[in-house]
């Protein structure tokens, strides 16, 4: 088989065009860079390129590939994982890295999209980032080294899912969301580097360290999974054909997100049922 390698550059003209952004103001340049219809859009649609190669992606190399599971038929849009995840990764109440969105099925019923990071494994991310700051870890875990992000913002232009946020200002805000939905457990972002959804990898680490299996222990899994009240969310090693998120795939029609730009989100759905 063959399968469809994601390429992304970005020339000197959208270099030039992000420079005038940074010039701008912070309004300005969060308008020009978030949502389906910024011009960078178009922008990600046309550096998208496919490659035929020879042999299949070999994926994550170690014994674990973590990912999510949403259940859009069970979300009751509540946003508990919202806040859940604001206070445990001390995020910018303005820049959530979970998002909560109502949305229309076909039938014209109402239904509640959510989205964290989806940790790609052909992530372009990773493609243009100049110095390496963020990458791709061997369980799967699209990571950032905020020491070495120079704040170009490439990551966030080049990212199909609008994921990534930048911190144009030093932060000096009080959590709303501390402690009523958590308490942070790692240290707020500098200002100008790029943040993201983590699967809150400092309790995988820990967890893993302490012998506990994420996904399954509490301390070992991401907040907005823990917190989900209809258990709308799942978490654990897509690896594992017996773990529950393996489970619940392999018996339940799923979807991630733009599938066809060959980026191999690690973030399934299960799609809401139409209903009359």
């Amino acid at each position: 088989m063959t399968k469809k390698k994601l390429k992304v550059e970005l020339t000197r003209r959208d270099f030039l065009i992000i420079g005038g952004t940074a010039i701008g103001s912070a309004v300005a340049a969060q308008a020009l860079t978030t949502g389906p219809l910024s011009p960078f859009s178009s922008l990600i649609q046309t550096q998208v390129e496919t490659e035929q190669t020879a042999a299949e992606s070999e994926g994550p190399k170690g014994p674990y590939h973590w990912g999510m599971l949403i259940n859009l038929d069970q979300c009751i849009g509540c946003e508990y994982c919202k806040r859940a995840c604001t206070a445990t990764n001390d995020v910018n109440t303005n820049k959530p890295w979970n998002i909560v969105v109502e949305e229309k099925n076909t039938a014209g019923n109402t239904f509640y999209f959510t989205r964290p990071c989806l940790h790609c494994q052909a992530a372009p991310c990773v493609e243009v980032c100049p110095v390496k700051a963020t990458y791709v870890r061997e369980d799967g875990l699209v990571v950032m080294d905020y020491e070495r992000c120079i704040g170009c913002r490439y990551c966030e232009v080049a990212c199909p899912y609008d994921a990534r946020k930048f911190g144009w200002e030093e932060r000096t805000d009080v959590n709303p969301y501390v402690p009523t939905w958590g308490t942070p457990e790692v240290e707020r972002r500098p200002r100008g580097v790029i943040e993201k959804c983590t699967f809150c990898i400092q309790r995988i680490d820990r967890g893993l360290e302490q012998g506990l299996i994420p996904g399954e222990a509490r301390e070992a899994t991401p907040a907005c999974v823990n917190i989900c009240p209809v258990g709308a969310r799942v978490f654990g090693n897509l690896k594992d054909p017996n773990s529950h998120i393996s489970q619940l795939i392999a018996q339940n029609a799923t979807f991630r997100l733009r599938e066809e730009l060959g980026t191999e989100p690690s973030v399934y759905y299960i799609p809401p049922k139409e209903g009359l």
